[in-house]
């Protein structure tokens, strides 16, 4: 069961059963007293959404305006299902773009924070919408957008305040403390909560899923633009069981302030707003250098160009890339940047490489065989 529950087929399912309660909601609030039913519209609207979304990203080609319309989809279910077998078009990855982009928009103008009780932090509040629009605007390669959403997910807060604070809270508790508070409610940089059904929380430090002495080097101990040392807290009874005790009582983060706030520093790279992007990352700095000090380890586009010897645009990326690698290791949105950048990955072992290119097509997940009955064509492998 629990292999299954983290299986790919498995996280298909549990997404169209999403969007299935999505559209169940949207059918009762679209009745006779629909006035009534706003806030919860919009709630369903971004659900439906996001869990599109995240089925197009992982199931599908990455988006690339110039040739989405070229590519199969998945199938954009907006209505309730009353048989038992249907039939589904993938349409194209251009079209559900389209279709998410439209729910999002009219979902996020409904949703109303204050029906979510004492629970909002398992709720898409107008927070946690923004910060899905942050993601889904990069993907889409609408910078402005994801500029003006992140920002709107800080307000008129200090995103620094908002922030994982590794290097004087994280750094003083101990194993069990810091995956609570990972995942607490009351942490200010988890914007959007889940409860899920996973083996991953009890198995992500063994030898499969951890990683060893390597990797903990070259990402920790190698020297990094910053020129301090990471802060985070790092655990391993041998040299290939190291993790950070991240997961818990099986709730995780699905959206948090780390990705908005370097959403917006990629973002304004790519819009030429030098300025605002250092300002965004020695935000993140402060937050995760040991013995933090501005003087030695805030950074400009001088030092991040030098060390990493592109040119200035290439390098605030990789800038970016590295401190959101640093940020969710071992949580897997490092493969949403994989996927949307292009970024070629190599699997070393005893004896062999092998490269997993930008247009390899293993990089999308495989559907289950019984959506060919359903009128759908398997990804090529």
């Amino acid at each position: 069961q629990n292999v299954s529950s983290d299986s790919p087929v498995a996280y298909w399912d549990s997404c169209y059963a999403a969007i299935a309660a999505a559209n169940q909601a949207l059918a009762y609030c679209s009745g006779p007293d629909s006035a009534n039913f706003t806030a919860q519209k919009g709630e369903a609207l971004v659900c439906r959404a996001y869990a599109h979304f995240m089925l197009v990203t992982l199931f599908a080609k990455a988006y690339d305006p110039a040739t989405a319309a070229n590519f199969p989809g998945v199938p954009y279910v907006k209505t309730v299902s009353t048989h038992v077998f249907d039939t589904y078009d993938r349409g194209t990855v251009a079209s559900v773009y389209a279709n998410i982009e439209s729910d999002l928009t009219q979902g996020m103008a409904l949703i109303q924070d204050k029906s979510y009780g004492t629970t909002p932090k398992f709720h898409f509040t107008l927070e946690a919408a923004h910060a899905f629009a942050s993601r889904f605007y990069l993907f889409k390669r609408d910078y402005a957008k994801a500029v003006a959403h992140s920002t709107a997910v800080f307000g008129s807060s200090d995103p620094a305040s908002l922030l994982r604070d590794q290097t004087t809270i994280y750094n003083t508790l101990q194993y069990n403390d810091i995956k609570i508070l990972y995942n607490s409610s009351f942490n200010n940089a988890n914007i959007l909560l889940q409860e899920v059904s996973s083996a991953y929380p009890y198995n992500y430090y063994n030898y499969r899923y951890g990683y060893g002495q390597k990797l903990y080097s070259m990402l920790f101990y190698y020297d990094n633009v910053t020129g301090g040392s990471y802060s985070m807290s790092t655990y391993g009874a041998t040299p290939q069981y190291y993790n950070f005790p991240k997961f818990d009582q099986q709730v995780v983060p699905l959206l948090s302030m780390e990705e908005v706030l370097l959403n917006r520093a990629e973002a304004n790279i790519y819009l030429k707003n030098y300025d605002a992007a250092i300002a965004d990352l020695n935000a993140w700095i402060s937050k995760n250098i040991s013995d933090y000090d501005p003087a030695k380890h805030n950074v400009t586009p001088g030092k991040i160009t030098s060390f990493y010897g592109l040119p200035q645009d290439a390098a605030m990326v990789a800038a970016v890339l590295d401190c959101k690698r640093i940020s969710y290791f071992q949580e897997g949105l490092r493969w949403f940047d994989i996927l949307r950048l292009r970024i070629p990955v190599v699997h070393e072992g005893n004896g062999f490489s092998i490269t997993l290119g930008p247009d390899d097509n293993r990089r999308m997940l495989q559907l289950s065989a019984e959506v060919v009955n359903e009128g759908m064509q398997l990804n090529p492998r």
